[in-house]
Protein backbone atom coordinates (compact mmCIF):
# COMPACT_ATOMS: atom_id res chain seq x y z
CA UNK A 1 0.00 0.00 0.00
CA UNK A 2 1.34 3.71 -0.71
CA UNK A 3 0.77 6.14 2.23
CA UNK A 4 -2.00 7.74 0.65
CA UNK A 5 -3.66 4.80 0.67
CA UNK A 6 -2.89 3.92 3.92
CA UNK A 7 -4.44 6.59 5.35
CA UNK A 8 -7.25 6.21 3.63
CA UNK A 9 -8.00 2.95 4.85
CA UNK A 10 -7.00 4.47 8.06
CA UNK A 11 -9.76 7.05 8.13
CA UNK A 12 -12.33 4.76 6.91
CA UNK A 13 -11.97 2.21 9.49
CA UNK A 14 -12.33 5.15 11.70
CA UNK A 15 -15.36 6.46 10.58
CA UNK A 16 -17.14 3.19 10.14
CA UNK A 17 -16.37 2.33 14.30
CA UNK A 18 -17.86 5.46 14.84
CA UNK A 19 -20.54 4.88 12.62
CA UNK A 20 -20.15 7.84 10.30
CA UNK A 21 -20.42 7.90 6.51
CA UNK A 22 -18.73 10.94 4.89
CA UNK A 23 -16.88 11.68 1.54
CA UNK A 24 -13.32 12.09 2.60
CA UNK A 25 -11.35 15.15 1.88
CA UNK A 26 -9.74 15.59 -1.94
CA UNK A 27 -6.39 17.24 0.07
CA UNK A 28 -4.43 15.64 1.44
CA UNK A 29 -3.31 17.88 4.41
CA UNK A 30 -6.97 17.64 5.50
CA UNK A 31 -6.95 13.92 5.84
CA UNK A 32 -3.79 14.37 7.68
CA UNK A 33 -6.33 16.50 9.95
CA UNK A 34 -8.98 14.50 10.07
CA UNK A 35 -6.85 10.72 10.60
CA UNK A 36 -5.07 13.10 13.92
CA UNK A 37 -8.50 14.64 15.55
CA UNK A 38 -10.46 10.49 14.59
CA UNK A 39 -7.45 8.89 16.49
CA UNK A 40 -7.35 11.57 19.16
CA UNK A 41 -11.09 11.20 20.00
CA UNK A 42 -10.48 6.97 20.15
CA UNK A 43 -11.16 5.74 23.29
CA UNK A 44 -8.83 2.97 24.61
CA UNK A 45 -10.87 0.45 23.27
CA UNK A 46 -9.56 -3.23 21.02
CA UNK A 47 -8.93 -2.31 17.58
CA UNK A 48 -8.93 -4.70 14.27
CA UNK A 49 -5.28 -6.11 13.79
CA UNK A 50 -5.46 -5.08 10.37
CA UNK A 51 -5.68 -1.60 11.28
CA UNK A 52 -2.79 -1.99 13.37
CA UNK A 53 -0.64 -3.12 10.81
CA UNK A 54 -1.71 -0.75 8.64
CA UNK A 55 -1.14 2.47 10.88
CA UNK A 56 2.20 0.90 12.12
CA UNK A 57 2.97 0.99 8.67
CA UNK A 58 1.95 4.46 7.94
CA UNK A 59 2.81 5.88 11.82
CA UNK A 60 6.73 4.76 10.73
CA UNK A 61 6.87 6.13 7.08
CA UNK A 62 5.42 9.36 8.76
CA UNK A 63 8.47 9.21 11.71
CA UNK A 64 11.10 8.74 8.52
CA UNK A 65 9.55 11.60 6.11
CA UNK A 66 10.18 14.08 8.92
CA UNK A 67 13.37 12.74 9.78
CA UNK A 68 14.78 10.75 13.02
CA UNK A 69 17.42 12.48 15.20
CA UNK A 70 19.79 10.50 17.61
CA UNK A 71 20.54 11.44 20.61
CA UNK A 72 23.42 10.33 20.99
CA UNK A 73 24.85 12.70 18.20
CA UNK A 74 23.86 15.98 20.04
CA UNK A 75 26.86 17.57 21.54
CA UNK A 76 27.04 17.42 25.49
CA UNK A 77 26.19 21.13 26.36
CA UNK A 78 27.71 19.01 30.10
CA UNK A 79 28.96 15.71 30.65
CA UNK A 80 25.52 13.52 30.13
CA UNK A 81 23.85 16.33 29.83
CA UNK A 82 22.68 17.74 26.15
CA UNK A 83 20.04 20.33 24.77
CA UNK A 84 17.87 19.44 21.82
CA UNK A 85 15.21 22.15 20.17
CA UNK A 86 13.38 19.75 17.88
CA UNK A 87 10.01 17.39 17.88
CA UNK A 88 10.43 15.04 20.53
CA UNK A 89 7.97 12.07 18.54
CA UNK A 90 11.44 11.92 16.51
CA UNK A 91 14.09 11.47 18.52
CA UNK A 92 15.58 8.47 19.05
CA UNK A 93 16.88 8.08 22.88
CA UNK A 94 15.40 4.74 25.51
CA UNK A 95 12.77 6.97 26.81
CA UNK A 96 10.66 10.48 26.31
CA UNK A 97 9.10 11.94 28.91
CA UNK A 98 5.50 12.87 28.31
CA UNK A 99 3.98 15.66 30.25
CA UNK A 100 0.52 14.05 30.82
CA UNK A 101 -2.61 15.04 33.03
CA UNK A 102 -3.99 13.22 36.07
CA UNK A 103 -5.98 10.77 33.78
CA UNK A 104 -3.25 9.46 32.13
CA UNK A 105 -4.99 9.03 28.71
CA UNK A 106 -3.30 11.18 26.42
CA UNK A 107 -5.09 14.79 24.93
CA UNK A 108 -8.30 13.76 23.59
CA UNK A 109 -8.68 17.66 22.32
CA UNK A 110 -8.70 17.25 18.34
CA UNK A 111 -5.44 17.93 16.89
CA UNK A 112 -4.48 20.02 19.42
CA UNK A 113 -0.58 21.38 20.21
CA UNK A 114 0.48 20.40 23.23
CA UNK A 115 2.93 17.37 23.38
CA UNK A 116 0.28 14.87 24.36
CA UNK A 117 -1.56 14.99 22.28
CA UNK A 118 1.54 14.91 19.75
CA UNK A 119 3.29 11.88 21.70
CA UNK A 120 -0.27 9.71 21.29
CA UNK A 121 -0.85 10.58 17.89
CA UNK A 122 2.82 9.35 16.33
CA UNK A 123 3.13 6.43 19.15
CA UNK A 124 -0.49 4.88 17.50
CA UNK A 125 -3.26 3.70 19.06
CA UNK A 126 -1.66 1.64 21.21
CA UNK A 127 -0.35 4.05 23.39
CA UNK A 128 -3.88 4.95 24.98
CA UNK A 129 -5.08 1.23 25.21
CA UNK A 130 -1.94 0.54 27.24
CA UNK A 131 -1.94 3.60 29.30
CA UNK A 132 -5.44 2.62 30.20
CA UNK A 133 -4.49 -0.42 31.18
CA UNK A 134 -2.10 0.67 33.82
CA UNK A 135 -4.73 3.80 35.07
CA UNK A 136 -7.41 0.63 35.64
CA UNK A 137 -4.78 -1.76 37.52
CA UNK A 138 -4.40 1.63 39.32
CA UNK A 139 -8.17 2.57 40.34
CA UNK A 140 -7.02 6.27 40.57
CA UNK A 141 -6.04 9.71 38.77
CA UNK A 142 -2.44 9.84 38.48
CA UNK A 143 -0.69 12.46 41.33
CA UNK A 144 1.31 14.79 40.33
CA UNK A 145 4.88 14.16 41.05
CA UNK A 146 5.03 10.47 39.87
CA UNK A 147 5.64 8.45 36.70
CA UNK A 148 4.39 5.70 34.20
CA UNK A 149 6.40 3.80 31.98
CA UNK A 150 5.14 2.26 28.72
CA UNK A 151 6.56 1.29 25.14
CA UNK A 152 6.69 3.42 22.82
CA UNK A 153 5.06 1.95 20.07
CA UNK A 154 5.68 3.27 16.82
CA UNK A 155 7.96 6.41 17.77
CA UNK A 156 11.68 5.90 18.00
CA UNK A 157 12.21 5.95 21.02
CA UNK A 158 11.82 2.83 23.05
CA UNK A 159 9.92 4.17 26.73
CA UNK A 160 7.68 7.19 27.12
CA UNK A 161 7.85 7.87 30.44
CA UNK A 162 4.51 9.68 31.63
CA UNK A 163 4.34 11.94 34.53
CA UNK A 164 1.75 14.74 35.89
CA UNK A 165 3.05 18.47 36.91
CA UNK A 166 1.76 20.44 38.87
CA UNK A 167 -0.91 22.76 37.38
CA UNK A 168 0.35 26.79 38.17
CA UNK A 169 -3.11 29.03 39.59
CA UNK A 170 -1.13 32.59 39.78
CA UNK A 171 2.63 32.17 40.52
CA UNK A 172 4.30 28.02 41.96
CA UNK A 173 4.22 27.62 45.07
CA UNK A 174 6.49 25.71 47.61
CA UNK A 175 4.63 23.01 46.95
CA UNK A 176 4.43 23.30 42.80
CA UNK A 177 8.59 23.72 42.95
CA UNK A 178 8.48 20.45 45.19
CA UNK A 179 6.19 18.61 42.75
CA UNK A 180 8.04 19.68 39.30
CA UNK A 181 11.16 18.64 41.05
CA UNK A 182 9.28 15.31 42.30
CA UNK A 183 8.50 14.62 38.30
CA UNK A 184 11.97 14.80 36.87
CA UNK A 185 13.43 12.44 39.87
CA UNK A 186 10.74 10.09 39.25
CA UNK A 187 11.18 9.39 35.46
CA UNK A 188 15.00 9.22 36.04
CA UNK A 189 14.20 6.61 38.79
CA UNK A 190 12.27 4.64 36.75
CA UNK A 191 13.86 5.12 33.67
CA UNK A 192 17.04 3.68 35.58
CA UNK A 193 15.08 0.39 37.01
CA UNK A 194 13.96 -0.56 33.11
CA UNK A 195 18.38 0.32 32.20
CA UNK A 196 17.12 3.09 30.05
CA UNK A 197 20.86 4.86 29.25
CA UNK A 198 19.27 8.13 27.81
CA UNK A 199 15.67 10.23 29.13
CA UNK A 200 14.66 13.37 26.85
CA UNK A 201 12.42 15.47 29.14
CA UNK A 202 10.11 17.86 27.75
CA UNK A 203 9.42 21.32 29.57
CA UNK A 204 6.85 19.92 31.79
CA UNK A 205 4.32 21.64 33.25
CA UNK A 206 5.42 24.91 30.90
CA UNK A 207 2.38 24.90 28.49
CA UNK A 208 -0.82 24.48 29.63
CA UNK A 209 -0.31 23.82 33.25
CA UNK A 210 1.46 27.59 33.25
CA UNK A 211 4.35 27.07 35.19
CA UNK A 212 6.88 29.75 34.51
CA UNK A 213 9.49 28.36 32.10
CA UNK A 214 12.28 29.90 33.68
CA UNK A 215 11.94 28.70 37.07
CA UNK A 216 10.93 25.35 35.62
CA UNK A 217 13.96 25.05 33.61
CA UNK A 218 15.72 25.75 36.70
CA UNK A 219 14.29 23.31 38.80
CA UNK A 220 14.70 21.11 35.89
CA UNK A 221 18.64 21.56 35.50
CA UNK A 222 19.22 21.44 39.02
CA UNK A 223 17.24 18.29 39.82
CA UNK A 224 18.84 16.23 36.77
CA UNK A 225 22.11 17.55 38.18
CA UNK A 226 21.80 16.02 41.63
CA UNK A 227 19.74 13.41 40.68
CA UNK A 228 22.43 11.72 38.16
CA UNK A 229 24.51 11.55 40.94
CA UNK A 230 22.77 8.75 42.52
CA UNK A 231 22.45 6.82 39.42
CA UNK A 232 23.01 3.16 39.60
CA UNK A 233 24.63 3.41 35.97
CA UNK A 234 25.48 6.38 33.43
CA UNK A 235 22.42 8.15 31.90
CA UNK A 236 22.43 11.04 29.51
CA UNK A 237 19.37 13.41 30.16
CA UNK A 238 18.04 15.41 27.35
CA UNK A 239 16.12 18.67 27.27
CA UNK A 240 14.04 19.14 24.23
CA UNK A 241 12.73 22.58 23.52
CA UNK A 242 10.41 23.19 20.88
CA UNK A 243 10.10 27.25 21.59
CA UNK A 244 13.70 29.52 20.83
CA UNK A 245 12.49 31.72 24.00
CA UNK A 246 12.62 28.25 26.08
CA UNK A 247 15.87 27.36 24.13
CA UNK A 248 18.17 30.45 25.53
CA UNK A 249 16.65 29.93 28.99
CA UNK A 250 18.49 26.67 29.02
CA UNK A 251 21.75 27.56 27.33
CA UNK A 252 21.78 30.36 30.17
CA UNK A 253 21.76 27.65 32.75
CA UNK A 254 24.23 25.06 31.45
CA UNK A 255 26.34 27.40 30.59
CA UNK A 256 26.63 29.37 33.82
CA UNK A 257 26.81 26.08 35.59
Amino acid sequence: MTQDERRRFLLEVLLRERGETMALPADEAAQRRLLRALCNVREPVPVPVDFLAVQDAYLQEETRRKGVTDASRIPEAEPGIRLWRGDITTLRCDAIVNAANSALLGCFVPCHGCIDNAIHTYAGVQLRLACAELMAAQGHPEPAGRAKITPAFNLPSRYVLHTVGPIVRNRPTARDEALLAACYRSCLALAAAHGARSVAFCCISTGEFHFPSARAAQIAVQTVREARKTLQHEMDVIFNVYQERDLRIYEGLLAGR
